[in-house]
């Protein structure tokens, strides 16, 4: 599966969120795709922006939420690139990630936004249907600045997972997921050998567990 990740920020270079993301993604197998650095003219090529379509499987789009939506040279993009995609579009995917300088608990009935983030975004989810798509669940990084270390490394390997991971991915999948870029030296940060075995069998045993369940579970409901 390839992804692309099409990307809209005006100040990517001073973000940490952004900066953070695109690092995330340096040993993936996937296109970064800048808006604001390939058309600083706000002249969208059309043609290649088909072309990045065909020949991916997964689209992301990435973007800060300005004023409940996203920036200008995205909307840009989907006015030029959507009415000509149909065939370069249906049965892929369609994923968002947003970035919120306000805390995730806010955007609910009662909280300061009043809105989820899922209601804010509909319009990509009904962009998606549109085109026979599969809407991913949005991945949102809200107040990024004030996260511990332990919660960047939460969402980083979150974030990395939901480039790569096919679908909806299960707990089982996502522990496979992880269990196999640790075995391929290909770890999240640097760990010792000791360190990385013993997580390989903690995972390996964990996932065990998790099946044995599943499996109890799913005799009760035919019984």
């Amino acid at each position: 599966m390839r992804t692309l990740i099409i990307v809209s920020h005006p100040t990517i270079e001073t973000s940490l969120n952004q900066q953070f993301f695109k690092e995330a993604t340096e040993n993936l197998t996937v296109t970064w795709h800048h808006l604001e650095k390939h058309y600083p003219d706000w002249t969208i090529d059309r043609d290649t922006e088909l072309e990045l379509l065909k020949t991916h499987d997964r689209i992301i789009f990435q973007f800060p939420l300005y004023w409940y939506s996203a920036p200008a040279h995205l909307k840009l993009w989907e006015d030029t690139v959507l009415e000509h995609a149909d065939e370069f579009l249906r049965g892929k995917e369609l994923g968002i990630v947003v970035t919120t300088g306000v805390s995730e608990k806010e955007y609910q009935a009662g909280g300061k936004e009043e809105y989820t983030i899922s209601e804010l975004l509909r319009p990509y989810q009904r962009i998606a249907h549109k085109f026979e798509m599969t809407f991913l669940p949005p991945f949102v990084m809200a107040q990024f600045m004030y996260q511990t270390e332990e919660k960047r490394w939460e969402r980083l390997v979150a974030y990395q997972q939901y480039l790569t991971l096919v679908g909806k991915p299960t707990l089982i999948q996502r522990i496979n997921w992880f269990i196999e870029r640790l075995s391929s030296n290909h770890s999240l940060q640097q760990l010792d050998q000791t360190k990385q075995a013993f997580l390989i069998d903690y995972l390996e045993n964990e996932k065990e567990e998790i099946e044995d369940l599943t499996f109890i579970l799913q005799e009760l409901k035919e019984q």
